[in-house]
């Protein structure tokens, strides 16, 4: 007898095939029959006007230690996502060997009363393996970390000794269990290393077949260069190439990723294994201090709060050159800038409002507003940046060399994990893809929606077992109404769930019937082996 029988469905594969009608039968966590299907089960669901699919890999997510928070994932799985991938941009959850970071996490641990403590990333993955967490779970090891635990956050060029604990370092996480490695080159300290020094503590995950996953240096102006600086990074250590969330930012930019596409293509043409993600909006979402120079963030937050404070009237002028010059956005106007988090709560009425809408009530402009907020805040600002174009979104979805990633944390619609306005992505990223890009605008077909979701990032990743329905893959499965899927969650009402996904299996148990959550918890975390 059968855990499952979903019957009288029509199967997406994973493959990028048509879909086609058949039964799909679980038991013991993994897929045990896919098509004309004899036998009982447990339960029998009828999945008459429905498609089946493999569950989706999230292939670029900050959900992280927020697990121990919130162990549901529940905006991830909600739209279908059973795999999350993160530790990107730089940012890993381990190791944490710096001072700083250490203070960092005893923090976080007495604020969400966590016992569990961590230094290494063996440590880490093994208290997470040691809780019921909602979704399976993959990480990076974040190039940020490295450097914070041998440099700190200082703005020089890495010695030659340095290099080699890095590069270990590197090496360590991944016999850990760490897929590859992530940096976030506009962040500090990551963007102080030059192309040499990525290079060298890339190799040390080239043993082990990790994978180099960048937020590239770049996604304005100089995109190509950073793009093919990314590339160069992984032939010469020698790595498979996944690059962030790909995109031109600020309206003068606008139809660049033509020109970065042509260069993954050739890339691959060489025999790289070059990839990209992508999250389908028009609006970007990090701190508020990256409006800011790179140069700012040299000896970390309070050297570059001290910068401002003190030379406020110079990094206003160049706020408002940038404005002018429609860097930041579509038009140049505040408009374009939402805050979606601060830290305190004298300020708390910020968030869901635009940087104008602030400067109104304050009496101030745009620049003003942007710098004395980060003062009031200490740095402390998260904020929505509208900055892209749909035309440039379609281009980047139509491309054979994209997979789907949220590049957001998993959110809640209750609890600590539902505070703020975050980016509508958390919540809509999948289904907004296949609701509005594959049913409304017809931008890809279905299949090949399904495919950049699950087969493309599985092979990625090397994983033999998911993103495909076969029998002896384990049971990561989604069933949704291709006629009603859509994104729910909006930039002022980020914490809503999809619609249309009607049924979630991970490793074969029912986390999601009819669109809520079941309270299933059966999410393991896999290790690179």
């Amino acid at each position: 007898m059968f855990d499952y029988i979903i019957r009288n469905t029509m199967v997406l594969d994973g493959s990028g095939k048509e879909a086609f009608a058949a039964d799909v039968a679980i038991s013991d966590g993994k897929i045990a029959a896919c098509g004309v299907v004899d036998g009982s089960a447990e339960r029998i669901i009828d999945g008459s006007g429905l498609m089946l699919a493999p569950g989706f890999i999230d292939m670029h997510s900050h959900t992280d230690s927020s697990l121990f928070v919130d162990p549901r994932a529940e905006s991830k799985i909600t739209q279908g996502v059973t795999l999350e991938v993160s530790g990107n941009c730089g940012s890993s959850s381990a190791p944490v060997m710096d001072e700083p970071g250490r203070a960092y996490l005893e923090n976080w641990r007495k604020k969400h009363d966590i016992d569990d403590d961590w230094v290494t990333m063996g440590d880490f993955l093994s208290a997470l393996e040691s809780r019921p967490i909602g979704i399976n779970f993959i990480t990076l090891v974040g190039h940020n970390n490295l450097r914070e635990a041998v440099i700190g956050l200082d703005d020089r060029k890495a010695t030659a000794d340095e290099l080699a604990q890095m590069r270990q370092l590197a090496a360590d996480a991944m016999k850990d269990g760490a897929y590859g490695l992530s940096t976030g080159l506009i962040y500090a300290p990551g963007c102080f290393a030059d192309e040499a020094e990525l290079i060298e503590i890339t190799k040390g995950i080239a043993p082990c077949g990790g994978i180099y996953a960048s937020h590239i240096r770049f996604e304005r102006e100089h995109l190509v260069e950073a793009v093919e600086e990314a590339i160069t990074i992984g032939r010469s250590a020698g790595v498979a190439v996944q690059l962030a969330h790909h995109k031109a930012c600020g309206a003068p930019n606008w139809g660049a990723v033509k020109n970065s596409l042509e260069v993954i293509a050739r890339a691959r043409e060489e025999g790289l294994d070059v990839t990209a993600d992508q999250y389908p909006y028009t609006a970007s979402a990090t701190s508020l201090s990256t409006v800011l120079p790179i140069e700012l963030n040299d000896g970390g937050r309070e050297a570059m709060l001290e910068q401002i404070k003190n030379e406020r009237a110079k990094w206003i002028e160049y706020l408002i050159d940038q404005s002018e010059r429609q860097l930041f956005g579509r038009t140049g106007s505040w408009d374009d800038i939402l805050i979606s988090g601060v830290h305190s709560d004298k300020n708390r009425y910020c968030e869901g409002l635009t940087i104008k809408e602030i400067a109104e009530r304050w009496g101030s402009t745009g620049a003003e507003t942007v710098i004395d907020l980060l003062i009031a805040e200490e740095m402390r600002v998260s904020m929505v940046q509208f900055g892209m174009c749909e035309e440039d979104i379609e281009t980047v979805m139509r491309s054979a060399n994209v997979m789907v990633g949220s590049d957001a944390s998993a959110r809640a619609t209750t609890g600590e994990l539902s505070k703020g306005k975050p980016h509508p992505r958390s919540f809509g990223t999948f289904t907004r893809v296949l609701g509005y890009y594959v049913r409304e605008q017809n931008v890809i077909p279905l299949e090949t929606a399904i495919y950049k979701m699950t087969g493309l990032p599985a092979k990625k990743l090397k994983l033999s077992d998911r993103g495909f329905i076969a029998t002896g893959n384990w049971g990561d499965i989604v069933v949704f109404d291709a006629d009603r899927v859509k994104d729910m969650a909006t930039y002022q009402t980020p914490h809503q769930n999809s619609a249309g996904v009607e049924y979630v299996f991970v490793n074969g148990k029912l986390t999601v019937e009819k669109g809520e959550l079941t309270g299933e918890l059966a999410g393991k975390v896999l290790r690179k082996k």
